[in-house]
């Protein structure tokens, strides 16, 4: 195995393909983000720059690039849902990730928070306001405050690596309760 190195010139990588090959190392989880535009228009895009920031207050993070289509949307709206994606729902990781004028004509999905749509069947839902944004680059990075969430534990989480689908698979005889009670509690 031969590890790859990027030196990064004035700031930048000199083929940004090789940052996203390191950056696909770590894998995350997929979600599709939900809004409702205040002219009423539902938006949804697929992403995987999910993350948690706060339990108090409960705040969530994601990123949208700045060319984005719906990203007016999600600006104005002020609202938007994190839908997390099950290992059976690649399809609709795929489906929102395409480019379509109407990506919510023949999914079934419940209004929530601000009327953003919930799909039907994830693992979680998280419905937020959006607290802030942050000006990174060449995204956005909106914070969220949850106002309602849930979840099921009756599937796994599709997951993103290397640029591929993949599935999580719990490896035998490790127990990371107490790791992630500590990385929760602060003392990590």
């Amino acid at each position: 195995m031969t590890r790859q190195l990027i030196e990064f010139e004035n700031g930048a990588p000199p083929d940004p393909r090789q940052l996203r090959n390191a950056l696909g190392r770590f894998s995350t989880g997929v979600t599709v983000i939900t809004t409702r535009s205040p002219e009423g228009k539902l938006e949804g895009m697929t992403a995987n720059s999910f993350s948690a920031v706060s339990l108090d207050p409960p705040l969530i993070l994601w990123s949208i690039r700045n060319e984005a289509p719906s990203i007016k949307a999600f600006l104005d709206s002020r609202v938007f849902s994190i839908n997390i994606l099950t290992q059976e729902q690649s399809n609709l990781s795929h489906h929102f990730a395409t480019p379509k004028e109407d990506k919510f004509g023949d999914l079934e999905f419940t209004e929530g928070h601000g009327g953003c749509p919930l799909l039907k069947d994830t693992l979680a839902h998280f419905e937020c306001d959006l607290e802030q944004t942050v000006s990174a680059g060449d995204h956005q990075i909106m914070i969220g405050r949850v106002v309602r969430a849930s979840y099921e534990d009756a599937s796994s989480p599709l997951l993103f690596s290397g640029g591929r689908y993949a599935i999580a698979a719990p490896l035998p005889n490790i127990d990371a309760t107490a790791d992630l009670a500590t990385v929760w509690d602060g003392l990590g």
